[in-house]
């Protein structure tokens, strides 16, 4: 594991990353999820895929990285986009899962591999709005110590700079951005995801001109139990990509 410091809005982010196979000559990007960390993609990836130079990074705010003010998911992109300038990391694949999924995109990857990705905006239940208005009125009033009583699961621990961000970042439509990905993109989920629903995957299929859709048994986490199996697809389109 290492660390390098990137200087962004003036403030210093520790952003800590792994590198293996670093002999290797195509990179491999990959990005976890919120409330995640590159441990767990490792766990995933880490022994396959051994032609390709693999680079797992914690984002800003999680698991060794730091995060001293809030974020909108552009800037966590640049932050990731000079660090990869710092270690000299090429955008050959980047494997997105979740929230990564969306700083993947916005990379502009020569391969963009989705993993149950977010960036497709589902209207709030009216049990949820309910729970805003509520919290908005005790906040009014003083009360904002209650927050924990009605922020979601994600956001229950984390700082006041990673809860602004989770603000900024959970409701996100990236429709737009998707449709204008214009290369190759494999998308792989898990057929009994709660978290994005296979409706989102199948509506980034639908966005993305050069898509492929892959659906697994599984939830938002499919990839750890199918993991050969994907690292195989990605390996297969990457090499269609070349032609070979």
């Amino acid at each position: 594991m290492a660390v390098k410091s990137i200087q962004y809005l003036q403030h210093t982010f520790d952003i800590s990353y792994e590198i293996l196979n670093p002999e290797a000559h195509v990179d491999l990007i990959v990005l976890h999820g919120w409330g995640s960390n590159k441990n767990l993609m490792k766990q995933s990836f880490g022994t396959t895929l051994k032609g390709f130079r693999h680079i797992y990074i914690d984002l800003p705010g999680f698991g060794n990285s730091t995060c001293p003010t809030p974020l909108q998911t552009t800037d966590v992109a640049r932050i990731v986009e000079l660090l990869m300038i710092h270690i000299n990391a090429s955008k050959h694949i980047i494997v997105g899962h979740s929230f990564g999924g969306k700083v993947a995109t916005l990379l502009d990857p020569d391969m963009l591999v989705l993993l149950s990705s977010a960036g497709i905006y589902r209207p709030k239940s009216l049990k949820v709005l309910t729970k805003i208005a509520v919290f908005k009125t005790l906040k009014m009033l003083g009360l904002s110590k209650f927050r924990s009583l009605f922020v979601a699961e994600d956001a229950k621990t984390l700082s006041e700079h990673m809860y602004q961000t989770f603000k900024n970042v959970v409701d996100e439509d990236f429709s737009d951005i998707f449709a204008s990905y214009g290369k190759k993109a494999l998308i792989c989920w898990g057929r009994d995801d709660e978290a994005t629903p296979l409706s989102s995957g199948e509506k980034i299929a639908e966005l993305i001109p050069n898509a492929q859709l892959e659906v697994y048994d599984g939830d938002h986490y499919f990839f750890m139990k199918h993991n050969v199996d994907v690292a195989q697809k990605i390996e297969k389109t990457f090499l269609e990509t070349l032609g070979q």
